[in-house]
Parts: structure tokens; C-alpha cells; sequence
């Protein structure tokens, strides 16, 4: 989908000072949000779970990191539209890095129980500053969609990027508790900075109800593109919590190497965000979606298959590549046929999407306990299989109602 133009036909007219201002905050509370969401995937090793798996434990860790993200997501709403969003991001800023020590403090041998409630806090405050970076963005997104989207996807890989890096780097120069505690000093002194910045700007529009919410389902192609942002986030949410453990496990790999394979991952989705920009520019929407479910498709097969380091590569860049254009080119498309769509109202299709990014990372732990740790794999192809399905499903719902795009 080309991006929208003037009546004139001229570029789109420069956004305003005070835009640009919030879009900015914005765009840096998606680099904290990155790094605390994606904190248990590049931990996991650090804790010493590859060499005493306990994969029903990860999997409660997981689900009370990401039933923090889900609740602070929802109060994040109440409080941006009572305080505003920089009383928003103040919070969740402060509450994360106390999330953080709190997980620092009481890392094995201490018991697990403590870590459970700094994950639940972490998380909390990374849903209260994934909502506020949203709405930030908001007037930015409405003037220019594709490139926002695109640059806070960026931002987000950047902050997942860092994570991993910084706990690969000092894994044997520090202990795991120091490297939490450097990690929180990242949110504490963002929570400063917005405490002291001018206002950011606040969301003029009201969100939609919940009853407008479900008006939405009355449209096939909104529950259709809903299910497959549903198992997209699925899929990267259960590869980027547990490819360090799987490689590791399946492959002998050293915890180094593994977390290092975890940042080219990352670092992969960075890039394959900021030429997917273009890409779109240039090609068709449906053929490089098309082409994108597959490569993630073949790459966890490579990934299921292999036993070297070379094969292991093989697939992050083959599963990276794919998935780096996914979600960019689902979200402008839905934004094409759902004028109303915005992806900082946490309601509707979007709400369903996170959901799967939050069940899949805690599902591959009670999977891999049943199964083995090649679920890590397993789930996700399963996942980029239904991605492929709903996909095509889309293109015949276009067909049979008519539509004048085209998603071929």
C-alpha cells in the first residue's frame, strides 16, 4: 500500500513542533517497554535454567510477567485519560525499575516466589509505558501511519536488542544481580526525564467503547485479522522468550552464544523493520506478506532440523527476515480497511493480538514440560502455518465481498 498523499498529489505537509515533541517520548518509552519485555528471554540462561530446567516454572514466570504487562496495559488507559500521559510513563518508568531490583535482589538460589512478584511489578510497569508510548505517538501515527509504525517498531527492537547485548556481555564480568540492577537505571532515569519535561501531549479523541468493540467482529475480515496478529505475536513472543534456553539445550551451545544468537535475532527485525519501509514503497503488500509467512515457516523447520551453529543461523535469519515484515505490512493493511483502527486504543483487534503475544511464551513451558524443548520450535510453525492459512483467507474474503484493493 502506497502511503497517502496530499489532494495535490505533494508530500504530506511537515507534522507540527508539538507532534514531533510527543512522538519523540513515545518513540523512547518503546525502547524501555523492548527492553523490559523481552528481559526474561535473555535472563533465563543467566538464572542457570539451561542446566536445571524447569520448564513449569518458566512458564509461571512467564505468565506473571505478561499478566502485569496485561494489567498495567488496561490501567495505563484510566490513567492516561485522567492524569495524562506523562503521569503515565512517570509510573510505569518507576515501577519497572523497581521491578527490576526486585528481580535482582532475590535471583537464585533466593526463592522463586519473590521473583514472581518482581516480574508481576516489572511487567506492570511495562504495560503503563507500552500504553503511554502508544498514545504518545498517537498524533504522529494519524499524520503519517506506515513510518510510525515502522520507527517504533525500531525503537522496540532497539530496547530487545539492548537487553540482550548487555546481559551477553557481562555474563562472566558480573553476577546476574548486578546486570538487573544496571538495567534498571535505564527506567529510573527516564522516569526522572518525564517527571521534568514539558506535558506530552494527550490523546484528543475518546477510545472506543467496548460494545463498539464488538461491532467491529461483525466483519469477517476484522476476526480474520485479528486471529492472524493473534499468532503472529504468538510467534515471536514464544521464539524470543526461549531461543536462548532452546539453543542451548538442543544445540550445546554456550549461554554467550545463545544470548548473542538471541541479539542477531533482534538485531534482524531492526533492520528488516527499516527496509520493510521501503520495500512497501516499491512491491506489492500481498506478495511481500505472502513471501514473509514463508521464510518464518521454513525457518523453523531449519531450526527444528539442525544440530551445528550454522543451521542455527540459518533459521534466525530465515524466521527474523520473515517475521520483521509481518506485522508492519498486516498493520498498515488493517489501518487501509479499519479507518478507525488505532493502535494505541487498547480495544478490538488489537487487544486479541496481545493477548496471543502474552499466552505463547508461558504455553511453550508447559508444552516443552510434556513434550521437550523442541515445542520452542514446534509452536511457532504451527503458529506461522495458521499465519499462511488466514493470510489467503483474507485474500478470498477481499474477492467475495469485492473490495477495490487488492491484496495480491
Amino acid at each position: 500500500m502506497q502511503p497517502a498523499e496530499t489532494p495535490t498529489g505533494s508530500a504530506p505537509a511537515a507534522p507540527p513542533p508539538a507532534t514531533l515533541a510527543s512522538a519523540r517520548g513515545g518513540l523512547w518509552a518503546l525502547f524501555l517497554a523492548g527492553l523490559l519485555m523481552s528481559l526474561l528471554g535473555a535472563v533465563l540462561p543467566a538464572w542457570r535454567y539451561h542446566i536445571e530446567p524447569d520448564f513449569l516454572l518458566i512458564a509461571v514466570y512467564f505468565l506473571f510477567q505478561n499478566a502485569g504487562i496485561w494489567l498495567g496495559t488496561l490501567a495505563g488507559r484510566r490513567l492516561v485519560a485522567r492524569r495524562g500521559v506523562a503521569a503515565d510513563l512517570v509510573m510505569g518508568c518507576a515501577l519497572a525499575a523497581i521491578g527490576l531490583i526486585l528481580l535482582g535482589l532475590f535471583s537464585p538460589p533466593a526463592h522463586f516466589a519473590w521473583r514472581f512478584a518482581g516480574l508481576f511489578v516489572a511487567g506492570f510497569g511495562a504495560g503503563l509505558i507500552h500504553t503511554g508510548a502508544l498514545h504518545a505517538v498517537a498524533p504522529a501515527y494519524e499524520h503519517e501511519p506506515a513510518s510510525t509504525l515502522s520507527l517504533g517498531g525500531v525503537l522496540f527492537n532497539l530496547g530487545a536488542l539492548t537487553t540482550a547485548l548487555v546481559v551477553a556481555g557481562a555474563f562472566f564480568a558480573y553476577t546476574i544481580q548486578a546486570i538487573l540492577v544496571l538495567l534498571a537505571l535505564a527506567p529510573a532515569a527516564a522516569s526522572a526525564l518525564y517527571a521534568r519535561s514539558p506535558r506530552l501531549s494527550r490523546i484528543q479523541r475518546e477510545e472506543p467503547g467496548w460494545r463498539e468493540t464488538l461491532r467491529d467482529f461483525r466483519s469477517p475480515a476484522a476476526v480474520l485479522f485479528a486471529l492472524l496478529l493473534f499468532f503472529q505475536l504468538g510467534n515471536e513472543g514464544a521464539l524470543t522468550g526461549w531461543m536462548a534456553l532452546y539453543l542451548i539445550q538442543r544445540l550445546g551451545l554456550s549461554p554467550v552464544t545463545s544470548l548473542l544468537l538471541l541479539a542477531l535475532f533482534w538485531l534482524l527485525l531492526l533492520l528488516g523493520r527499516v527496509a520493510g519501509l521501503g520495500l512497501m514503497r516499491r512491491f506489492s503488500a500481498g506478495r511481500l506478506l505472502a513471501g514473509a509467512v514463508l521464510f518464518p515457516m521454513f525457518g523453523c523447520l531449519v531450526l527444528l532440523a539442525t544440530d551445528n551453529l550454522f543451521g542455527a543461523i540459518t533459521a534466525v535469519v530465515l524466521i527474523a527476515g520473515g517475521f520483521a515484515l509481518i506485522l508492519p505490512l498486516v498493520m498498515d493493511r488493517i489501518a487501509g480497511r479499519f479507518p478507525y483502527f488505532h493502535p494505541g486504543f487498547f480495544s478490538g483487534i488489537f487487544s486479541v493480538a496481545l493477548t496471543g503475544g502474552f499466552l505463547a511464551p508461558a504455553s511453550v513451558g508447559f508444552l516443552a514440560h510434556f513434550s521437550g524443548i523442541g515445542a520452542v520450535a514446534g509452536l511457532p510453525l504451527a503458529g506461522s502455518v495458521a499465519v499462511f492459512v488466514l493470510y489467503w483467507l483474507l485474500v478470498l474474503e477481499s474477492k467475495l465481498s469485492h473490495r477495490p484493493e487488492k491484496l495480491l
